[in-house]
């Protein structure tokens, strides 16, 4: 296991309970002990690879967290998005709904993904920009 669920440190949301994580080992630029940020359960964030939540950042419902993909600062993760590869997702940012971001794509900022949409490859979403519906936003777009 690379993280554990401290169930004394949490915060509620939507009538939700997130958990803070703590690292139960040194991955990437994630040392053991660290404190990371909240997920409701396991199923939020694979024990696998070198995924990470840290800072502020929330993820929630059936949203997953995986690969080598990170969610940072007070960004939001829920619903049934997926966040994986080396994607990073951060700032204020929300991804949400069944929107996916992957492969070494970038979401930051104020900006949100939602609905069904795709944002992969290299590309950047970032300040207020905002992909919905069943947008594919790929490559080295911006």
């Amino acid at each position: 296991m690379k993280y554990e669920i401290l169930k004394d440190e949490f915060i509620e949301l939507d009538g939700r309970k997130l958990y803070r994580i703590k690292a139960l080992k040194d991955f990437r630029d994630v040392r053991k002990g660290t404190v990371g940020g909240y997920i409701e359960s396991e199923q939020n964030l694979s024990q696998e690879g070198d995924a990470w939540v840290s800072g502020d950042a929330r993820v929630s419902g059936n949203a997953r967290v995986y690969g080598n993909a990170q969610v940072s600062g007070y960004a939001r993760v829920s619903g049934n998005a997926q966040v994986s590869g080396n994607a990073q997702v951060s700032g204020y940012a929300r991804v949400y709904g069944n929107a996916q971001v992957s492969g070494y794509a970038r979401v930051s900022g104020d900006a949100r993904v939602s609905g069904y949409a795709w944002v992969s490859g290299y590309a950047l979403v970032y300040g207020n920009a905002q992909v919905s519906g069943y947008a594919r936003v790929s490559g080295d777009a911006r």
